[in-house]
């Protein structure tokens, strides 16, 4: 099997130093999709999380993300690959277990993207009916899978330029609602209650961290984009501490924020006399800022969909085409387009999973919201914090192995193996708790986190046959570029 790298592909190749700093940190900030999380993900954590203590969870987080940064951007100074949480696993901890991450990794960025889509088609035939419109939701979701296919499909840079104005805007009206509650006071002052240990250990903690971590999905990509950025030595692990800071720090100041607009003693009862609690941040937007942002809201709501959406396929797409390249999937996939240097057949494949997805749940009357969406995101939440939790102890092992690369015991062992472990820990809680948290009853509970399991099993079995089939190309899964 002709196992070709990059490095010596000649044309097949992404596009070589078409982003800096700023856009790798935007594309990667827009899989967060700060509004989404902020309007969608903040009020859920708090009414079935820990409350008035997600300001402090979501602070612990962004420390923990920061420790794993620390050997996941010493380890993208060595290795430079597209392929990111599967490379490092490669190189870390073995081809086998670089299969698994890899089938694990397209699962996961595939669920993450199917499933915002549902979120996507709702709001948006929500917003239209208001207008006037009425239009069944998955109409909406095909109308976006088909935009964000010609993006995939074209320059990477043209995406980012897209999801960098996205985003400003995204950011900027949040910013007006905390800086309204701010100034005005909050319901009855400003506390710093939610920054104690008696808030974070409101109602159920672990749900809460869980509900944080989600939030941040989607910041690791800064390592996907490693060949196309330049200087990607700098480029790369400053685009992750700044992508993991501004997410939390933003996290962390909103929620506080929305904590103390509501009143620190009334949230939960405010959050559980809702309708929908995704209302909330509407509602404290018209409070403290006026009617008028609601309509802005409305729309930049469904663009952050739209960022997130566009940048979760970007993803599927790199994953695939390294997949294709380095001899897990098929050659065809790991091709880039002769014009744009884009994964484009990674993309059209990503566009048809999403397509076909979508036509199952609408053709089985599935709810867009808690359904497609609740279903799939904690999926690919359980899936990426697994391939996290792989890729810290594949630090471990990868500079145990390469002393001389780097000095810093710290980096390489001690804060590996500590994010690793509580990792672990969150993945146990997702797996034996999935039905509840994602509101999937009966087999649907052992089903959908099983998938996981059939990946990583499809994934050994593609190394297997590789390995079989040519012992250098096995040898080399994951080494990709040179940093």
């Amino acid at each position: 099997m002709d196992n070709q790298l990059s490095t010596s592909a000649g044309g097949n190749q992404l596009r070589k130093n078409s982003l800096g700093v700023g856009a790798v940190t935007f594309l990667v900030v827009s899989a967060a999709a700060p509004l989404t999380a902020v309007a969608g993900g903040v009020p859920l954590s708090m009414l079935l999380g820990n409350g008035p203590g997600i300001p402090l969870t979501f602070l612990l987080v962004t420390l923990i993300l920061v420790l794993f940064a620390a050997g996941y951007v010493a380890m993208a100074r060595h290795i430079r690959n597209a392929g990111a949480f599967y490379a490092y696993t490669a190189q870390g901890l073995g081809g086998m277990m670089g299969g698994a991450a890899a089938l694990i990794a397209i699962l996961a960025y595939n669920a993450m993207q199917i499933g915002v889509f549902g979120l996507f088609g709702a709001a948006t035939s929500g917003f239209f009916a208001g207008l006037g419109l009425e239009l069944p939701w998955w109409v909406w979701t095909y109308v976006g899978i088909a935009i964000v296919a010609i993006f995939g499909y074209r320059r990477v840079d043209l995406s980012a330029k897209v999801l960098t104005v996205l985003v400003i805007l995204e950011y900027l009206v949040v910013l007006v609602i905390d800086a309204a509650i701010l100034f005005k006071g909050g319901d009855s002052g400003i506390s710093a209650a939610p920054f104690t240990p008696s808030a974070f250990m409101v109602g159920t903690p672990a749900i809460g961290i869980l509900f944080c971590f989600a939030a941040f999905i989607g910041f690791e990509a800064t390592t996907i984009y490693s060949e196309e950025a330049r200087e990607p030595h700098k480029t790369v692990p400053r685009a992750t501490y700044i992508s993991v800071l501004i997410i939390g720090l933003f996290y962390m100041l909103t929620s506080w924020l929305m904590v103390n607009g509501a009143g620190v003693d009334k949230l939960v009862p405010e959050l559980q006399g809702l309708a929908d609690p995704t209302t909330f941040l509407f509602g404290l937007a018209e409070r403290y800022v006026g009617h008028w942002i609601i309509p802005v809201m409305n729309v930049l709501f469904i663009t952050s969909l739209f960022a997130g959406v566009l940048a979760f396929h970007n993803g599927v797409a790199r994953y695939m085409y390294v997949a294709g390249r380095e001899g897990l999937l098929p050659q065809s996939v790991g091709v880039t387009h002769p014009v744009f240097q884009s994964p484009h057949v990674g993309s059209v494949i990503q566009t048809i999973i999403a397509a076909l997805v979508v036509a199952l749940f609408a053709f089985t009357g599935q709810d867009p919201v808690l359904a497609l969406f609740s279903w799939l995101t904690n999926v690919a939440t359980l899936a990426i914090i697994l391939l996290m939790a792989f890729t810290a102890f594949a630090i471990v092992a990868f500079f145990s192995r390469n002393p001389g690369l780097e000095n810093n015991v710290l980096v390489t062992k001690v804060l590996p193996i500590v994010t690793g472990a509580i990792l672990l820990g969150l993945v146990y809680y997702i797996a034996v708790n999935f039905g509840a948290i994602a509101g999937a009853s009966g087999v649907l509970g052992v089903l959908l986190p099983g998938l996981v399991l059939i990946a990583a099993i499809v994934g050994f079995i593609a190394a297997a046959r590789l390995k079989s089939a040519d012992a250098a190309g096995f040898a080399r899964l994951g080494a990709g570029q040179e940093a």
